[in-house]
């Protein structure tokens, strides 16, 4: 595909140039441009399909779809930043349930809480969640 790499290029610098308005200048930059740029590429991928042999697949470029390593800090850094925003009763049931895998019951173990507190706390924890990420939206 070396002579659509340009054209890819282009599309890309343009939809950012584009859609600059649409940028949140509280959360990270380059999320951003790499989901921009990823579906571009499913896009040119599209285009491409109805040229190319069908029995072609995307077996071998699956890499391609997968997020990249500093995508996955920024994103962490982004979690970091909401769960920081909620008191310490909302945020610990959900890491321990949501980000780390236990049950409702080894959470309340871990954070020495009854399971109705902890249930409790997931539950207003994402509904604040929520709420912070509407009014960052909100505030665009």
């Amino acid at each position: 595909m070396p002579d659509e790499t340009e054209d890819l290029v282009q599309e890309t610098l343009l939809a950012i140039h584009l859609k600059r308005h649409t940028y949140d200048i509280t959360v990270p930059l380059t999320p951003w441009i790499y989901a921009i740029a990823r579906y571009k590429l499913i896009d040119l991928f599209r285009r491409r399909s109805g040229r190319d042999d069908l029995t072609d697949t995307l077996e071998n470029d699956a890499e391609i779809f997968t997020e990249s390593d500093n995508e996955t800090i920024e994103s962490r850094k982004d979690l970091t930043q909401l769960l920081n925003r909620l008191p310490e009763r909302l945020r610990t049931p959900i890491i321990l349930t949501k980000l780390q895998g236990l049950s409702v019951r080894e959470a309340a173990q871990a954070a020495n809480m009854s399971v109705s507190a902890i249930k409790i706390g997931v539950h207003r924890g994402l509904r604040a969640l929520a709420e912070i990420v509407r009014d960052t939206d909100a505030d665009r």
